[in-house]
Formats: C-alpha cells, sequence, structure tokens
C-alpha cells in the first residue's frame, strides 16, 4: 500500500512540473491566449504556482523587454523543479524501506 502511495505522490509532482513546464513553453512561444486548451494549460500553471511561483509575482520578477516570457520561464521553471524535489523526498518517505 505504501509503494502505491510513493508512486502515486511521485506522478502527481510529475503531472504538476509538466503543467508548468509547458504553461511555460506556451508563454514562451507566444501561444494564442484565445485558444480554449492553451487557456486551460495556463489556468491550470496559475492554479498550482502556489502565488509562489507566480509568474506575476512569483520568487523573481524581471522587467524591460520580453518580461513576462522571463518570468514564466524562471518562476514556473523553478516551480517545477521544486515540485520534482518535494516529490521525490515525500514518496521516498511514504515507500517502504529496503532491507
Amino acid at each position: 500500500m505504501r509503494t502505491l502511495l510513493a508512486q502515486l505522490v511521485w506522478t502527481a509532482a510529475v503531472v504538476v512540473a509538466a503543467v508548468l513546464a509547458v504553461g511555460a513553453l506556451l508563454v514562451a512561444i507566444g501561444a494564442n491566449t484565445e485558444n480554449d486548451l492553451v487557456r486551460f494549460v495556463l489556468d491550470l500553471a496559475d492554479g498550482v504556482d502556489l502565488g509562489v511561483f507566480s509568474r506575476e509575482n512569483g520568487i523573481r520578477q524581471f522587467g524591460g523587454d520580453n518580461a513576462e516570457v522571463k518570468n514564466a520561464l524562471f518562476n514556473w521553471g523553478l516551480g517545477a523543479v521544486a515540485y520534482l524535489v518535494v516529490g521525490r523526498v515525500v514518496a521516498r518517505l511514504v515507500s517502504p524501506g529496503k532491507a
């Protein structure tokens, strides 16, 4: 049971990290925000960034040319890495120890 829970935790962390990474990529390539799928991914990424990794008010805010792209790539990229690290640590803590 603990192995399954650890796998679920890791899978959830990977999915959230992927949402943040895809969201950052969509901002970087200037995807059409009128497209429902693009809007869905960006809204989902805004929801899972926890405010800490927000592209509007995240850990680091850039100014000047391409500030929106830089903010998304830095903050959501950092958020994706954080989810992967925390997900791996929690999965290891939950999984049964190896003898």
